[in-house]
């Protein structure tokens, strides 16, 4: 049974920080691209960023808005994404979705954590 458990939001002040958490269980952890999705109240769910691992590398990608201010890292022996937020803004606030996604052919599918939500007040 996979499971994706995240852990780490709350109330902020703009400008203050916050830091996310993603545990996985039931996958093989390094061969799955992990991402934070969010989604605010009537918005579409939008990709906030992503990490894979290859050859011992990582890969990061951002999305314009966070770019510079969020900072997503991962560590494949205790199978957990993070996301590091700094200077929030109000318009961050959500709920933040772990997500991960097989970067092997053989596998198709992608899995979600049940969401945290991230308030930041201005």
């Amino acid at each position: 049974q996979v499971q994706l458990v995240e852990s780490g939001g709350g109330l902020v002040q703009a400008g203050g920080s916050l830091s996310l958490s993603c545990t996985a269980s039931g996958i093989i952890f390094s061969i799955h691209a992990m991402g934070w999705y969010r989604q605010a109240p009537g918005k579409q769910r939008e990709l906030v960023a992503e990490i894979a691992s290859h050859n011992s590398a990582n890969y990061a990608n951002y999305a314009d808005s966070v770019q510079g201010r969020f900072t997503i890292s991962r560590d494949n022996a205790a199978k957990t994404v993070f996301l590091h937020m700094n200077s929030l803004k109000p318009e961050d606030t959500a709920v933040y979705y772990c997500h991960a996604r097989p970067t092997v052919a053989a596998l198709t599918t992608s899995y979600w954590g049940q969401g945290t939500q991230v308030t930041v007040s201005s």
